[in-house]
């Protein structure tokens, strides 16, 4: 197979589709690999790397997808690479199709076949190729927040970690998922004072068994929310639901109630994000401050700290994409019901229940 990697374009994402390393693998399986130029470097991979293990360099991101059966990225297409989309090209990356209409709609007009890594699913309904990341944003929202906290850039004020005679900050974590256990271990790392929520038991038990006593977990509803946001400096959303959009736990109104100077690090953006204020920013532009509440919405946390999330990405990627360059799409899905979960648009059809109820659509839409 062709398999095609574009550098990315989304502002400030540094990351690449593949390692070279990855590239490798699908050269010694006699799949032809074309990479543009100039891809890797912002992850500390250069053309010459490529090269040496087989890839082709290719100029232009045209020329990438003009040449590629299947394209393989980071992030979703935006709108300077939507008329790039051929139809029956496999697209393999990450979508959140269902915080975008604009993007489902434009990946439905191409009629290419799109895999989101987000939606991909092991046996035990875990998601292999969003844990990586979702460590990634998880261990950065601490860093970002207690940057954040700082009050040159209109924080509280606040060390997380305090001193002696000083108490350490409050962090609150919306969420005992992957994101919020990785939040929590930072934050208790630094001395923090960590309350975790979350609806499902069982993630609580497991939060409580693993955590140092100054983790302490909470069931997750709107008076519990709304006490707890009174007195915390530093809010984590780290709220997931498959392939669909985060639940609002937090609203508009509930900001008034938070000390001026509190930050909220909203690691769900990428799926609409469970703050009411939430938009999605850049690392060009991370922050915005709404009822003196700082905001950091960034919608691709992982593309500051490339190499790492480079590497982890292509660790747990290349698996699937392996199966779907040495079997075809159809195949591979047929064979892995886990990678078939991946499938949210085929041929011009939304075929993900999440999305088409996240628009509104009819299934067959």
């Amino acid at each position: 197979m062709k398999i095609g990697i574009p550098k990315e374009i989304k502002n400030n994402e540094n990351r690449v589709g593949m390692t070279p390393a990855g590239v490798f693998e699908l050269i010694k399986h006699k799949h032809t690999v074309y990479v543009q130029s100039t891809a890797g470097e912002g992850s500390g991979f250069f053309d010459a790397d490529y090269e040496a293990v087989g890839a082709t360099i290719l100029p232009t991101i045209e020329d990438v997808y003009d040449a590629a059966e299947m394209i393989v990225k980071v992030k979703e297409p935006i709108a300077e690479e939507y008329p790039l989309v051929k139809p029956n090209q496999l697209l393999f990356t990450y979508f959140h199709f269902a915080s975008s209409e604009e993007l489902t709609l434009a990946m439905l007009k191409s009629e290419s076949v799109c895999i989101a890594y987000e939606t991909v699913e092991d046996p035990d309904g875990s998601l292999p190729l969003l844990t990586p990341m979702s460590e990634v944003a998880g261990r950065m929202a601490i860093q970002q927040g207690a940057k954040y906290l700082e009050k040159p850039i209109k924080g509280k004020g606040i060390l997380l970690g305090g001193v002696p005679g000083v108490s350490p900050g409050k962090v609150l974590i919306l969420g005992a998922g992957v994101v919020g256990i990785q939040a929590a271990k930072m934050a208790a790392g630094l001395g923090a004072h960590v309350t975790i929520l979350d609806v499902n038991m069982k993630r609580l038990r497991y939060v409580n068994d693993i955590m140092p006593p100054h983790v302490i977990t909470g069931f997750s509803n709107e008076y519990n929310i709304r006490k707890h946001i009174q007195t915390h400096d530093l809010i984590v959303g780290g709220v997931l639901i498959k392939g669909a959009k985060a639940p609002k736990l937090i609203t508009r109104d509930m900001l008034k109630d938070m000390h001026p100077g509190a930050v909220i690090v909203d690691v769900a953006v990428d799926q609409g994000g469970c703050i009411e204020t939430t938009h999605a920013t850049t690392h060009e532009d991370p922050t915005f401050i709404i009822d003196d509440v700082v905001h950091y919405c960034v919608a691709n946390m992982p593309g500051a700290v490339p190499y790492t999330s480079t590497v982890a990405l292509t660790n747990v990627t290349l698996p699937y994409i392996l199966k779907l360059a040495n079997k075809g799409w159809e195949q591979a899905c047929e064979e892995d019901p886990g990678l078939a979960k991946g499938l949210n648009i085929v041929h011009g059809k939304c075929v993900y229940e999440e999305i088409n109820e996240a628009f509104g659509w009819e299934v067959s839409c």
